[in-house]
């Protein structure tokens, strides 16, 4: 008797966990389809909005946006944005091989996967999260076109230290301009503050964030149309 009831208590475990990993994989199959046309909210913007901290996203489509910006985020961040599936297997594969002889991780990755993590995971790193951007990042990839992914990018990546959400609210922030009129400077400075917005003030540039945004201008110069897939019509105008 007691064997059968411990039985059934392992057995309702497993249907739990069954049940939660059931949810947890249909929140993101059923939402990427809609966020084709329906504007995401990000995990961190909602995690704000439950805590009563302010929030300033202003949503700008695709075509508000400047090229030089577009171009810049993908040299920047993605180089192979345009290329790849969602993942750029090459560069992970090294960064597995870094973790596995015990060193610091640099990253590796992509804007898709950068999407995946701030619609439906969490910021804090772990290799948990990064094995499930892996799927996700290639799920969208699936589903959407690589002008929609960018758009979210660009709608849900935070852009100051108050709540500020989206390249609207980053640029009327730093400059008080709408993203569609970026000179290159302008447009590369908002760039250098992707990887820490709560220090970088794009308004009030370091030294340092001066030089990098002259190396980013320098690679678009070179390399901007690999991110032609962003541009209207598969061009940008830089």
């Amino acid at each position: 008797m007691a064997r059968r009831s411990t039985a059934k208590g392992i057995w309702r475990i497993i249907r739990s966990i069954a049940l939660v990993l059931g949810v947890l994989i249909a929140i993101p199959v059923v939402l990427t389809p809609i966020y084709l046309v329906v504007h995401p909210v990000s995990v961190p913007m909602l995690e704000r909005y439950v805590t009563g901290r302010p929030v300033d996203r202003q949503w700008r489509d695709i075509g508000q946006i400047s090229d030089r910006l577009k171009a810049s985020v993908i040299l920047s961040e993605d180089g192979q944005f345009c290329r790849h599936w969602g993942v750029d297997f090459g560069a992970l594969r090294e960064e597995v091989e870094r973790y596995m002889d015990g060193e610091d991780a640099r990253g590796a990755s992509t804007i898709t996967m950068q999407v995946a993590r701030n619609l439906f995971l969490w910021n804090q790193q772990s290799v948990v999260r990064k094995v499930l951007e892996v799927p996700l990042a290639l799920y969208i990839d699936l589903i959407m076109p690589k002008r929609r992914i960018m758009e979210i990018y660009l709608n849900i990546a935070e852009w100051g230290p108050e709540g500020q959400f989206g390249i609207g609210a980053g640029a009327q922030r730093a400059f008080g301009f709408e993203p569609q009129h970026l000179d290159w400077r302008r447009a590369t400075l908002l760039v250098t503050a992707l990887p820490n917005p709560m220090l970088r003030q794009p308004g009030r540039p370091s030294q340092g964030m001066l030089r990098i945004a002259g190396i980013i201008e320098g690679r678009v110069g070179e390399f901007g149309q690999r991110a032609s897939c962003v541009g209207e019509s598969g061009r940008l105008s830089l």
